[in-house]
């Protein structure tokens, strides 16, 4: 593994985001001096909060898995995760409810989830499903530790034994084939393949090595934190303040002081920071910006799909909804190809439905409800262009009740008391590129060695960090890439700990 040539002693970290804290908790832990730079007032990034009229709204990722991912971070400090936050595993991790009325919980227990598929729609399924979970497991197994919680330095490294193995397993085939090799019935099938979106590409034409994030969602558990999603990158903050970081929050760095392929300041709108190394976590455009660097590649990057959010607060609530609820439109292949070719809106939307008072009331006022809708929408490469939001909003704003109301949540428009609309327009201000907070598609040519890399020709001591690097999008694969980031850095590689079992990190080994 390639890491940075020169002194490291003191690195400073833009970004107070999941991949930022992650990578500063690993530098500390290995004995650097870290300085934390975050434009916001509070920590979390693209994991945020607003406060609305007494609500508590987190404004970014909702579902968090592979809470052993997490745990190291903490442990890299000699923090137990336990200490630090309290992680409610939801049961069931999902309700998936369809057009024709039918629903399914989706379990993470094994013998939970068999017996609800059976109960949906049969026994073959059922078999099927137990021969599917050992498949994700075996799927998960390969890909960790060679392809996901891993550095490249080259496409090279993807040739081995491992290669073979996931080659094996039908990794390089296409994710709904693969699935439907397991199970038939359709409905079934989206509730393995859905997650195909996260990586920016339609189930149909993605790699069956993407269901490894299915295996996160539906085997390794769903998991909330209590006081919200945004109470993690708190308590990541807090764990390495007192690990000794410094925390500049309300700065934004405006420029790198810079001697030859050097960085040697971060100059904020507040101060000059003399450093020694830099990890950059800013989306892929404002990071090659500062940097005066960009990478050459043959292909443009391609972006994922968007996302318009509608935070609700609520007078009431409809019981029907799980912690989470995907409520999918009778419309499937038509969807993605609306999301990733023609640059539609949903015709038939499939809506992800977060309702967190359902795990901690305190969310909200007494007697009061939070519901977070998210509807994927095209990224403003392929769709309409953030300049036509200001009109679009309002009216998809609309919609979206008016489809929720026929969809089973009664009278929701009349219990509205707080709300908050977010289009890619608010993506495009923040500065994600394509107004998609999901940054690069999860295509084939920009996965693993082919994804942007970490590190950036012509600048020696920087390292980049955030769901555009590797590993790519989803909490705990950008947790991952801080870590990966670190490591660059320091040059030690920290063993993953067993799930659920966070532990002191011993120093590390050479990677």
């Amino acid at each position: 593994m390639k890491t940075l040539p020169g002194r490291t002693d003191h690195v400073v970290v833009i970004g107070a985001g999941l991949s930022g804290l992650s990578a500063a908790l690993h530098l500390l832990g290995a004995g650097r001096r870290v300085t934390i730079v975050e434009r916001a007032p509070l920590p979390g990034g693209r994991a945020g909060r607003t406060d609305l009229g007494g609500y508590r709204i987190d404004t970014g990722p909702t579902v968090l898995t592979m809470p052993d991912v997490l745990a190291e971070a903490f442990a890299a400090v000699g923090e137990n995760l336990a200490d630090r936050l309290d992680l409610i595993p939801l049961h069931p991790a999902y309700r998936a409810a369809f057009a024709d009325g039918s629903a399914l919980d989706v379990h993470t227990g094994a013998e939970a989830m068999e017996a609800e598929i059976e109960r949906f729609c049969g026994a073959r399924d059922a078999a099927g499903y137990r021969r599917l979970r050992a498949w994700l497991g075996q799927l998960y197994e390969v890909q960790m530790r060679r392809f996901i919680d891993v550095n490249f330095d080259s496409p090279l490294q993807l040739l081995g034994p491992d290669l073979a193995r996931l080659a094996a397993l039908g990794g390089f085939g296409r994710l709904d084939a693969r699935i439907g090799r397991f199970v038939r019935d359709e409905r079934l099938r989206r509730v393995f393949t859905f997650q195909a979106l996260y990586a920016g590409v339609p189930p149909a034409r993605a790699l069956a090595a993407y269901a490894v994030i299915a295996y996160m969602d539906t085997v390794a558990g769903v998991y909330f934190p209590r006081g919200g999603m945004h109470a993690m990158p708190q308590a990541m903050s807090d764990a390495a303040a007192d690990a000794g970081a410094e925390l500049r929050y309300g700065q934004r760095v405006v420029r790198l002081e810079r001697a030859g392929e050097r960085i040697t300041a971060v100059v904020t709108d507040h101060d000059r920071i003399p450093c020694d190394a830099v990890v950059l976590t800013a989306d892929l455009p404002a990071a090659y910006e500062l940097l005066g660097r960009r990478p050459r590649r043959p292909l443009r990057l391609r972006h994922s799909p968007s996302a318009v959010i509608l935070h609700l607060g609520t007078d009431r609530t409809w019981p029907e909804l799980a912690h989470h609820t995907i409520s999918f439109g009778g419309a499937w292949k038509s969807t993605f190809e609306e999301l990733t070719r023609t640059g539609d809106l949903m015709s038939d939307p499939s809506l992800l439905i977060t309702r967190p008072t359902a795990t901690d009331p305190s969310l909200a006022p007494p007697g009061r409800h939070l519901h977070y809708v998210l509807a994927p929408c095209p990224n403003t490469d392929i769709g309409p262009a953030a300049s036509r939001w200001q009109d679009l909003a309002p009216r998809y704003r609309d919609s979206l009740l008016r489809e929720l109301d026929r969809r089973g949540m009664a009278g929701i428009a009349a219990a509205v008391e707080q709300e908050c609309l977010v289009t890619p327009a608010d993506w495009t201000a923040q500065g994600h590129a394509a107004g998609t907070p999901f940054s690069a598609a999860h295509t084939f040519p920009q996965t693993g060695p082919f994804r942007p890399r970490n590190l950036v020709r012509g600048t020696q001591n920087a390292v980049l960090a955030g769901c555009g690097t590797t590993p790519g999008v989803g909490v705990p694969t950008v947790l991952l890439s801080g870590k990966l980031a670190a490591a660059r850095v320091t040059g030690l590689r920290l063993p993953r700990p067993a799930a659920g079992s966070p532990r002191r990190a011993p120093e590390g080994t050479p990677a």
